[in-house]
């Protein structure tokens, strides 16, 4: 039976309608929330990459290095499978059917779960056997084993915690999900150097301890977020009589999966081009490659506006498609792109003013390595502003369904062009073949974004 999602007594304060309102000043207060989380779990990374380099050295700094890539790996499948239930939830609040948006709570919920403890057992099982297979150094082998283990074992928690965020966010409810991340956080940040060096009553446990605090800040969030919109009457929360919706229902589980893998796969596209470009950026010598690796340090910050925002025009787009206003749904993907245009393009040009200074405090008296992260965001940096374009415009069309154009955008932007752009241009442009790679696959991707978005089908695609 449909139900209206009226609101309760205690309803979770932030969860916004985004059906109704304002399009810009709605798109932009969603988005705030989730560029904050974004920003709040790079800088994580990078205080908890200093803690392990300060407090272990670099073999440990190389292990985690080797463990994060095979987390981030497994997480890209996790987060496709996420945004489905992130639409499909967003698609059912637009069309006031809450008992779906359960349905696809319980589904989701129990999939996360269930493949995650399958992936966690395996994973721990197997940990010596793929740092082989990577590669890994000897030296760095035994601090990376033990490293991956408990990171094998948080992925449950990280990964219903994920889960569970990216669905409020469906639902319009950005602000709760970044107070507990912010939470998480906070704990992930303070827990590395108590556990790592064994403070007060705390064990010693060396390169495990920064696992270990990623396992415990995962879990008390996730703990803490349940409570907490459970405590609220959250709209989302399964109740005693509701607790079946947790047997995976096979039509959503079917649609999650199928739709989401595509969305993963952008992840993974992403990761084995890089990965091809790293190695071709290497052939230039460690110069190169360390002003290269402190530019990306940049330029994950410029990414981060764009991914906000076209999460958040993901999630107005599915509620509108939910509730049949096309319209809404065709001015969120306008504003979407003016926001992120004015966004990234400020941030942009702080990172140029203050790009002397910042270049300095990674290469310290490193001056012809400096010259070249100068020279090489100076080529690159301001395609950012074209890659938001596609990332918004991707972020709407996927609300209705359409996940498999986007993925063969992505692949023939960052394989055919940027890949064969750079090794075509190479012999007579070096490596700014490879720097002007970036803006150059950028904007065909942005040009075949906008083309698809004006001329394609993704208005009629449908998610089950």
């Amino acid at each position: 039976m449909t139900q209206a999602a009226a609101p309760s007594a205690r309803q979770p304060h932030a969860r916004m309608d985004l059906t109704q309102g304002p399009i810009s000043r709605t798109l932009l207060a969603f988005s705030l929330p989730v560029l904050g989380t974004s920003v709040l779990q790079s800088l994580n990374g990078s205080i908890n990459t200093l803690w392990v380099g300060r407090l272990l050295g670099p073999a440990a700094l190389t292990a985690t290095t080797n463990a994060t890539i095979i987390l981030l790996f497994m997480l890209g499948v996790m987060f496709g499978v996420g945004m489905a239930a992130t639409i499909l939830v967003g698609q059912a609040f637009g069309a006031k059917d809450l008992q779906r948006a359960k349905r696809v709570v319980g589904t989701g919920g129990s999939f996360f779960l269930l493949s995650s403890l399958a992936l966690a057992i395996g994973g721990f099982a197997a940990a010596e056997q793929i740092l082989h297979w990577m590669g890994t150094p000897p030296e760095s082998r035994a601090f990376a084993e033990a490293y991956l283990r408990i990171i094998f074992l948080s992925l449950p928690f990280l990964s219903v915690f994920s889960f569970v965020v990216m669905v409020q966010r469906g639902a319009g409810d950005a602000k709760t999900p970044f107070f507990f991340t912010t939470l998480a956080t906070i704990l992930d940040i303070a827990l590395n150097p108590l556990l790592i060096s064994g403070i007060g009553p705390l064990p010693q446990m060396g390169i495990a301890g920064s696992g270990m605090a990623l396992l415990l800040s995962q879990a008390i969030g996730l703990a803490a977020l349940l409570a907490y919109l459970y405590w609220r009457k959250s709209e989302l929360r399964l109740t005693r009589g509701e607790l079946h919706y947790l047997k995976p229902d096979p039509a959503l589980l079917r649609t999650i999966v199928l739709k989401g893998l595509p969305m993963g796969a952008q992840m993974m596209v992403v990761s084995a081009s890089a990965i091809v470009m790293m190695s071709m950026i290497n052939g230039y010598g460690a110069e190169t490659a360390a002003a290269y690796g402190v530019t990306v340090q940049f330029w994950n910050y410029l990414q981060m506006p764009a991914m906000a925002i076209g999460a958040a025009a993901s999630s107005m787009a599915a509620q509108n498609v939910g509730a049949g206003h096309w319209d809404r749904v065709e001015r969120s993907a306008h504003a979407g792109v003016l926001i992120n245009v004015l966004m990234t393009g400020a941030l942009l040009a702080l990172i140029y003013l203050a790009h002397p200074f910042l270049i300095g405090l990674f290469l310290p008296g490193q001056a012809h390595a400096m010259a070249i992260a100068h020279h090489v965001n100076a080529i690159a940096g301001w395609g950012f502003v074209l890659f938001g374009v596609t990332i918004v415009l991707f972020g709407v069309v996927r609300a209705t369904g359409a996940v498999t154009p986007p993925l063969i955008i992505l692949a023939i932007s960052l394989f055919v062009v940027r890949i064969g752009f750079a090794k075509a241009l190479a012999p007579a442009w070096g490596a700014d073949a490879i720097w002007w790679s970036f803006p150059v696959s950028m904007a065909v991707s942005a040009s075949l974004a906008g083309a698809y978005y004006r001329w394609g089908g993704w208005r009629r695609a449908r998610m089950g």
